[in-house]
């Protein structure tokens, strides 16, 4: 009789009867316990994770930061609130740990009381970091303590970036304020530098005022020390002939009655005295003169230079100090200069006579010489007329007296003149040299302001001046600077569907597993019609094959009509799914055939190695070295990855592969299996006779 027939009437017997029936329908809803049940239980948790009580917290009491409440506290409670994370229980500080500790709650999340003022301190002087309190139990829930640290740290993030754009927009502010009064400075010194520039030429055209006053100052004193020595030449002169006239008079007034023999035996003196008195008033006038022409010129050059002095110190020292020790000797010098001014309008004013006595010096001494002059000419004829000469002679004394006392007031204004005239020519000296000095200091001045200048408009071009939306924008940026771009290539849409793949292959193992505890590995009517081996063999692998196929349909309908797994794609999820199971049933047919009720415990053992190293939930490269080590050797680890690629999708290579290994696993089982017949053929004690049975 041939495999199939042989496998048919096998599964003949499950229609027997009612028992055998129902044992056919568990058998083929067995998978379901493991696969859709299991799956179903947790296909969605962090969809349901607002169904977890979790106590919150918040003993904020708020701050205050730039004139404005701050309650950063109850911001996250509201936004918590608002949020579908967690069912939130608003209590006490104290009813939120002994929630946790007695599971009333899985965890707390507590906002200090200083929470705001913390993080508000950041503008301050002294910042300090705001803390998120989580109190967790895992005596409650380990799971729930992990998701919960997932949850907490973008609600810390979500807080930090807040308040790091409060602060960063502060900053960028400040920046703009820099910038505006930067600008300020820049002007103010682009209108310093202008003054300045304008300053350097008013000290240089004081300094070349300074030199030309100077060369005139030097000629007033060399004229002045001119009039000075004909002034005392011409006070000894008059005073002299002012002696002799008196010297004269008194004789003449004294010998009146001897006059006549005393003229006629001095006439010839007579004439000579009153022509010498003659020719010095001549000679008086004459310096008179030269005073009168020189005088106007130095008043007008000390004056000027005064003047000049005076808008200079007013400019620079008055209304734009100069940053030097300029001012000073400045103001010296237009003192010094206003007293050279005041010497030289003396002597002006004495030249211009407004008290006429220079006027009157004049008049005297064109009379005198008048009169000595006469005199000198009538003095052959004194004798003829004495009441005559007499007269002339006494009018010739009061001449000469007055001419004395003029001269000596002439010379003693002239002096004084000659004196102030000297300081003068000193004083404009120093003032020549502290204006080249002045000139100097405001030309590294105009290229210090300059300096300036541009340094502040290049720094006020590199201070950034943002605007509120250009500020808002970087803001948003640098508080949180670097953002996750996630980018699922093929995305599970739930955890269930995650873990399709790791419990649809234990689910077939099982119901495999549980087949053969009710259908014999090896067919014993083939085994006792001495069948080939490859017969009984495949006799007792297709029945459960085809069970294997009918579990698979089962499992996979509910799956995606009852349950919702979406597979991207179906029918080669579902034609795999038949290898598999057919792998599987060869597998665990292998193992009862060879080791008997041993090989149950076997097919339980080889359950548990392939779960545990398949890398069904945590990657493989987690686990320990011995089930990276057997890892690629187990048929469950390239189902597990082939499965993954056919529900969520990506490339079908795994699958390729997992499809030739599944098809050795399953030849090998086979033919270990036949080699199992061939020995089983062959009756011996311990057949007949076992010594474990199950």
């Amino acid at each position: 009789m041939r495999s199939p027939k042989l496998a048919a009437l096998e599964l003949r017997r499950f229609g027997r009867g009612k028992l055998p029936r129902a044992a056919l329908a568990a058998l083929l809803l067995l998978p379901l316990l493991y696969g859709a049940l299991y799956l179903w239980s947790f296909w969605d948790p962090y969809g349901r994770l607002d169904r977890i009580p979790v106590a919150l917290v918040n003993d904020d009491k708020g701050a205050t930061a730039g004139g404005k409440k701050v309650t950063i506290g109850d911001n996250i409670t509201e936004g918590l609130r608002d949020s579908d994370t967690f069912e939130w229980h608003e209590v006490s500080s104290a009813e939120a740990r002994r929630g946790v500790e007695d599971g009333t709650y899985y965890l707390s999340l507590t906002m200090p009381g200083d929470f705001s003022k913390r993080i508000a301190s950041s503008s301050g002087a002294s910042p300090e970091t705001g803390a998120l309190q989580v109190r967790t139990n895992d005596a409650n829930n380990y799971i729930v303590g992990q998701i919960s640290r997932t949850v907490f740290s973008e609600v810390r993030t979500a807080a930090s970036t807040k308040a790091s754009r409060s602060f960063l927009d502060k900053i960028f502010i400040s920046f703009s304020d820099i910038h505006g009064a930067t600008v300020q400075a820049a002007e103010g010194a682009d209108k310093l530098n202008g003054g300045i520039g304008k300053a350097k030429k008013g000290s240089k055209d004081l300094a070349d005022g300074l030199k030309e006053a100077k060369r005139g100052s030097g000629k007033l004193t060399g004229g002045l020390r001119k009039l000075n020595t004909g002034a005392g030449d011409l006070e000894d002169g008059s005073r002299q002939v002012a002696d002799g006239t008196q010297a004269l008079a008194d004789k003449v007034n004294g010998v009146a009655d001897k006059v006549g023999p005393f003229l006629k035996d001095n006439e010839k003196s007579i004439g000579d005295t009153a022509q010498l008195v003659a020719d010095s008033a001549a000679g008086i006038r004459h310096n008179l003169d030269t005073l009168v022409k020189t005088a106007p010129a130095a008043a007008k050059g000390a004056r000027t230079a005064s003047d000049t002095l005076n808008t200079v110190y007013r400019a620079r020292c008055e209304t734009l100090p100069l940053p030097d020790a300029a001012c000073p000797d400045l103001k010296k010098a237009k003192e010094a200069a206003a007293d050279v001014v005041k010497v030289a309008d003396d002597v002006n004013t004495l030249i211009d006579d407004q008290d006429g006595d220079l006027d009157k010096l004049d008049k005297n001494l064109a009379t005198l010489e008048k009169q000595a002059q006469a005199l000198a000419d009538r003095s052959p004829h004194l004798s003829e007329d004495l009441d005559d000469s007499v007269s002339k002679i006494n009018k010739l004394n009061d001449g000469a007296s007055e001419v004395a006392k003029g001269a000596k007031r002439l010379h003693s204004g002239i002096g004084t003149a000659k004196t102030g005239a000297a300081d003068l020519d000193k004083g404009v000296g120093q003032l020549r040299t502290g204006a080249s000095d002045l000139d100097g200091g405001l030309y590294k001045l105009v290229g210090g302001s300059g300096k300036l200048a541009g340094g502040l408009h290049d720094g006020a071009d590199q201070i950034p001046d943002y605007d509120k939306p250009d500020r808002d924008r970087r803001t948003e940026v640098m508080a949180d600077p670097v953002q996750l771009a996630s980018r699922d290539l093929h995305k599970a849409p739930n955890y269930g569907t995650g873990f399709a793949p790791y419990f649809i292959p234990l689910s077939l193992w099982v119901g495999a597993m549980v087949a053969y505890m009710l259908i014999q590995p090896l067919n014993r009517r083939a085994l006792a019609a001495g069948a080939s081996a490859w017969r009984i063999a495949l006799a007792g692998w297709l029945p459960v094959a085809v069970i294997g196929v009918l579990q698979t349909a089962a499992l996979m309908a509910v799956l995606h009509w009852a349950i919702g797994l979406q597979m991207v794609r179906a029918a080669g999820t579902v034609g795999f799914l038949f290898l598999v199971s057919a792998c599987f049933a060869a597998i665990v047919q292998w193992l009862n055939a060879r080791f008997g009720a041993a090989g149950r415990i076997l097919v339980l053992a080889f359950l548990m190695l392939q779960l545990t190293s398949a890398g069904g939930t945590y990657p493989v490269q987690t686990s320990p070295r011995f089930f990276n080590a057997i890892h690629p050797f187990l048929p469950m680890s390239y189902v597990v990855e082939a499965l993954r690629r056919l529900i969520t999708g990506g490339g079908l290579e795994p699958v390729r592969t997992a499809c030739l290994v599944l098809t050795a696993f399953t030849v090998g089982a086979l033919a270990l299996t036949a080699l199992s017949a061939r020995r089983k053929q062959v009756w011996t004690l311990d057949r007949l006779h076992p010594e474990l049975s199950l």
